[in-house]
């Protein structure tokens, strides 16, 4: 029988550092949610010590979650790790992931620690983390640029003071495959208790080489791997793990081992990252980009009619990708829409299968045909939708080729109509302006995205809002065949995440990020 390689995800602690991909905590449970149904082992949902938002976040999903592992991060100090455990002890599977540099740049520059202090720090704070939980991540940090000495003394004295996982990351994404396999096996050959702990492999993708590095590190004996949704992380970003869970899937004949993923749920989870954060997937992404089944040429398009295995090594459907096989029209009614977003991998609760069926019909009136692509707008809009404090009732606006465009607005809050005037350097911008003079709330634009939906000249306009207060920002999509009221609803959407949420999710650590 195949081995089992575990899958820990890091999206909402790693992933979340990135810029442009801060969640709240509603939107990381709705993430986390997501991972469980996906089937990832290992969930680290977040850095407990670094705010009060990201503790509480931490301990919502621990709360809520049940089946995969809930991990916490924590530096190798006291402090930190009882926040992670304050955060992950309501957890089914609790984890404490606890880590220090290795490296002689980072001990020298950063830790201005000698290298005897950083073996007792790491042996302290894993004993106190094993008095708090049976289970005990440690990791190297830089553990690619660490001598390899001093890095399997630090490993040998993690395992004997109780961690039962050990991860030797690619901190600074520096090494190429061959590299890393052999660090991989070469620590678990000479510690001479490497066997009482599972090895970890956690890449970055600074040279372009995460997955390649993070497959390398399992054919040398790592048995988790550590990725993030769409590859999303620090700097470049992490190893993908819908690339690392395909291709130990895709090539079960070279690498012989197995995880316990649902793969059918990969496009589902890849396009609530992208509806929660507003960042789009690259179009050439492998296995969720828009283009991945995607075939142009002729002789491509020969083959893949004839036999779609001439070209195409995974079928759409065994990752969860939509065909538009399934059409619907005003006369569908609920129980086809559920059905057709359970066959696309969504499940949604009663609230928000009202709030997508109402969207969906005001889209029949619009448009004769509804296809999986519209579905899946429709539901991103509504992923982790805030209490709708301002509701847009009506706008109107004007544009001329020789005259300034003029926006009028009416919005709802609290049953108070309010409205306001504005013009702009164009349609859109005097839409907002009229939007932020009738809310009577000053926000700035941080970014705007337009795209459509799906082809055609009806095609459903996608509109993405970022919006930022001063200290928090935050992300609206909107939908419409009309791409100026799109636009209008992903603002007032954002706004309204704004007003809502409280400030404390957003707090940030001062002196800055964890680790890289």
């Amino acid at each position: 029988m195949s081995e089992r390689v575990y899958i820990f995800d890091t999206t909402l602690r790693d992933g979340e550092q990135a810029p442009g991909f801060s969640m709240t905590p509603q939107e990381k449970l709705e993430i986390g949610q997501a991972l469980a149904r996906l089937g990832v082992d290992v969930i680290e949902s977040g850095f407990p010590i670094a705010s009060p938002g990201d503790l509480a976040a931490v301990q919502l999903l621990a709360r809520e979650i049940r089946g995969p592992v809930i991990a916490g991060l924590a530096r190798a100090n006291a402090k930190d790790v009882e926040a992670a455990w304050e955060g992950v002890r309501p957890a089914e599977r609790p984890r404490i992931h606890t880590f220090i540099a290795t490296s002689p740049i980072h001990m020298e520059v950063k830790l201005k620690m000698s290298p005897d202090e950083v073996v007792e720090a790491a042996r302290a704070a894993i004993r106190l983390a094993r008095q708090r939980c049976g289970d005990v991540e440690f990791s190297c940090e830089d553990a690619s640029r660490s001598e390899i000495d001093f890095l399997c003394r630090v490993v040998e004295a993690a395992i004997a003071a109780g961690a039962t996982v050990i991860n030797l990351p690619d901190t600074v994404g520096y090494a190429t495959p061959l590299e890393y396999g052999r660090l991989i096996r070469t620590v678990r050959e000479r510690v001479p208790n490497a066997d009482k702990a599972i090895f970890s492999v956690h890449c970055h993708d600074d040279l372009g080489l995460a997955v390649a590095n993070s497959l390398a590190g399992v054919e040398a004996g790592a048995r988790q791997v550590e990725s993030t949704i769409n590859g999303i992380g620090e700097r470049a970003g992490n190893a993908a793990l819908e690339e690392v869970v395909m291709a130990l899937a895709t090539r079960r004949d070279n690498y012989r081992l197995k995880t316990g993923i649902d793969a059918t749920q990969i496009f589902p989870s890849s396009r609530l990252l992208a509806g929660i954060t507003g960042v789009e997937v690259q179009p050439n992404k492998a296995i969720v980009g828009a283009n991945a089944f995607a075939h142009e040429a002729g002789i491509h398009q020969h083959g893949v009619l004839s036999d779609p295995r001439t070209y195409e090594i995974m079928t759409p459907e065994s990752v969860g990708v939509p065909t538009n096989r399934l059409v619907l029209g005003k006369h569908s009614g609920r129980h086809a829409l559920v059905h057709a977003l359970e066959q696309i991998g969504f499940v949604l609760n009663d609230e928000e299968i009202r709030r997508v069926f109402e969207r969906f019909k005001a889209l029949c009136d619009r448009k004769k045909r509804v296809e999986m692509g519209d579905l899946v707008a429709l539901v991103q809009e509504n992923f982790a939708a805030p209490p709708e404090t301002y509701k847009l009732i009506s706008f109107r606006v004007a544009s001329a080729s020789d005259e300034p465009p003029q926006a009028s607005v009416r919005l709802e809050r609290e049953g108070e109509v309010f409205v306001a005037e504005a013009s702009g350097d164009g349609p859109v911008d005097a839409l907002f302006a009229a939007i932020q003079g009738a809310s009577r709330r000053t926000l700035s634009l941080v970014d705007y995205s337009l795209r459509a939906a799906t082809g055609g000249s009806d095609a459903l306009g996608e509109a993405i809002c970022k919006l930022s207060d001063g200290q928090r920002t935050a992300t609206g999509r909107g939908n419409s065949t009309d791409v100026i009221e799109a636009s209008a609803l992903a603002y007032v959407a954002a706004m309204n995440k704004l007003v809502h949420e409280p400030s404390a999710a957003a707090e940030i650590v001062s002196g800055g990020k964890p680790w890289q």
